[in-house]
């Protein structure tokens, strides 16, 4: 009886103690989410394209949520927890990756029923991915101009194109711990693309040549290149499913396609990290 009495307290206490009136659908707003899918055609498989797409958005808002927090507690110096929400990103981009496998069950007979109904619609567009690729340091202001229409987004790309990039967060974080980085590295115009240095990559070179005493830059480091790593794979499976699906078809988005594409392959966010390996 004592038992019993314990589990009827206890689950009485929890009771207390849980918000009244909060659903599972209510929590996750379920009938708003499920109901945000408005394929233009009947066509069977734009339900998949449709939510596959939305599915990105979703962890593309996630990602950018990690890499936020991950920055400001780099600029503050606080390099170790910020391993954590880093480690996450590369995560979700490995899922986001493996959702081009599900995408490319889609013929190529499949996809020309609905693409016409696009329109200029292309995932070239998107506000959050072109954010991402801004706030790890490759900027392009051109990309503003899709998004003159939404106000909220052109303002957090604005907003990103002005601010410091990770890198340059991390860069400075290398120059305080005692590492030369040039001082017009240091104070250069953020809102500009960055440009590999041969100083950059020789404080990098220092930090990986004697990584017990630059631990927690070398694993900072390692960090940054996981998710570069990532990205850089994302956009290969991306050209793959492309090629695919339309082949050398133009985008819908007025790009060259799968020619765009591979162009987006040369591009690194933290350069001297790739570089510095031919050095060591």
């Amino acid at each position: 009886m004592t038992q019993a009495n314990d589990i009827r307290s206890q689950s009485i206490e929890n009771a207390r103690h849980e918000p009244q009136g909060v659903t599972y659908a209510g929590y996750l707003s379920l009938d708003q989410l499920l109901g945000a899918q408005s394929p233009r055609t009947d066509q069977h498989d734009e339900m998949l394209f449709v939510i596959i797409h939305q599915t990105k958005e979703l962890w593309l808002k996630q990602i950018l949520h990690e890499v936020a927090l991950a920055q400001s507690l780099i600029r503050a110096g606080d390099l170790v927890p910020a391993y954590k929400s880093l480690a996450r990103v590369s995560r979700i981009q490995a899922v986001m990756t493996q959702s081009w496998d599900i995408l490319a069950t889609m013929t190529p007979a499949d996809y020309l029923k609905f693409r016409g109904d696009l329109g200029a619609s292309s995932g070239f567009q998107s506000d959050q991915f072109r954010r991402l690729e801004t706030m790890l340091g490759l900027k392009d202001p051109r990309f503003l101009r899709f998004h003159a229409e939404r106000p909220q987004a052109h303002a957090a790309l604005k907003a990103a194109l002005e601010a410091p990039s990770v890198y340059d967060d991390a860069l400075r974080q290398l120059h305080l711990a005692g590492l030369h980085i040039p001082d017009h590295v240091l104070n250069r115009d953020v809102s500009t693309q960055y440009e590999a240095h041969p100083a950059v990559e020789a404080a990098w070179l220092e930090v990986y040549r004697n990584t017990e005493r630059w631990w927690p830059l070398y694993q900072l480091a390692e960090k940054l290149v996981d998710m570069d790593d990532a990205l850089l794979t994302w956009r290969h499976k991306h050209i793959v499913t492309v090629e695919r699906i339309i082949g050398r078809k133009m985008g819908t988005g007025g790009t060259d396609g799968v020619g765009y594409l591979v162009e987006t392959l040369k591009r690194r966010c933290f350069p001297e990290l790739w570089s510095l390996r031919t050095q060591l």
